[in-house]
């Protein structure tokens, strides 16, 4: 099968394609034909082995090489095959998920529980624009940040892959929602359900003098202590990005947000969407909002599979709306 395999850090260019063997469905493992992918900073995280302290880390990124040799997290294609033991699926289903790796490439193999229904009104690029994003969105919000209806949400970043999900998700939930973005995206944010749109070029959402019961910061572009202004005393703030660097960002905004929990009033965590068990649960959540016309995924950009270098270079400069994915 076809597959960009990455051997070594660096830029786009490292991603090569070539032939490699077709992956066999363990027991519990389905084989999908991979119709579609999409591109986030994680790819690019790992392809450029950065930020360079995370390589340091166990689980993450390897010292001197990439540990992952396929990228690609999002997955949306039809069941090929299945293994032994897998009878919630059968060859020809329609389906997606959120994979460690192996999504650029034509067949991934994927644990049976992590995989779900492809939702029935999205194409598949549709599709593979939901799993990493869109589940950070749900996590991030209902689970780390405990939402409720009623409260009053406020989301830095609005305009990128989490961000747009995390808009909808949230005004979905019966919340009021604040969304922080750039002026050129505005509208958009907007007519995805915000109620009120702050333009980060011209307002400082820090300083608006209103208290939110939920922050969910995807941009990280101000530190978690100066974002505290924004919530009330007992609010929540849920770390999702942070500010992109060679050597400790974003992984050192994210670590002293949740360093700083013990010693102030307000819940602060972290939303790694990889600790995160219930990722099928999550999809199946996701599909039901998609399916119920509550959510749509925004898609930036789409570039077919031999472009995928390319794809992750423009994804890397940050300035997407939405998502970007690859049809195969």
């Amino acid at each position: 099968m076809k597959a960009f395999v990455v051997r070594s850090y660096g830029s786009p260019d490292v991603l090569e394609l070539a032939d490699v063997d077709r992956p066999v469905p363990g027991d519990r493992e389905v084989l999908v034909r991979v119709r579609a992918t999409s591109v986030q900073p994680y790819d690019w995280h790992h392809m450029r082995g950065e930020p360079y302290v995370a390589r340091l880390m166990p689980g993450t990124l390897g010292l001197r090489a990439p540990k992952i040799g396929i990228l690609g997290a999002d997955v949306a294609g039809h069941v090929e095959a299945v293994g032994g033991s897998v009878t919630g699926f059968r060859p020809g289903d329609e389906v997606y998920a959120l994979v460690a790796q192996g999504g650029f490439a034509e067949y991934v193999c994927v644990p049976e529980d992590r995989l779900a229904r492809k939702p029935e009104n999205l194409s598949f690029e549709q599709a593979a624009a939901v799993p990493l994003a869109g589940v950070t969105a749900l996590y991030g919000l209902r689970g780390q940040g405990r939402m409720r209806s009623g409260q009053r949400v406020l989301v830095n970043g609005a305009s990128g892959g989490v961000g747009t999900f995390a808009v909808q998700i949230a005004a979905a939930s019966g919340t009021t929602v604040t969304a922080v973005c750039g002026t050129r995206n505005m509208d958009l944010v907007r007519s995805l359900g915000a109620d009120e749109v702050l333009d980060y070029t011209a307002q400082d959402f820090t300083r608006q003098g209103r208290r939110h019961d939920l922050l969910l910061d995807v941009a990280g572009a101000r530190s978690a202590a100066v974002c505290r202004r924004a919530l009330t005393s007992k609010g929540t703030y849920v770390a999702v990005g942070g500010p992109q660097g060679r050597w400790l960002q974003p992984a050192a905004h994210v670590f002293a947000a949740v360093a700083m929990s013990p010693l102030v009033s307000q819940r602060m965590v972290m939303a790694d969407v990889y600790a995160y068990t219930e990722h099928k649960r999550s999809l199946t959540t996701l599909t039901e909002l998609i399916e119920a016309g509550k959510v749509t995924p925004v898609i930036d950009r789409s570039f077919p599979f031999d472009d995928i270098p390319a794809a992750v270079a423009y994804q890397e400069e940050g300035h997407a709306t939405g998502k970007v994915v690859i049809g195969l």
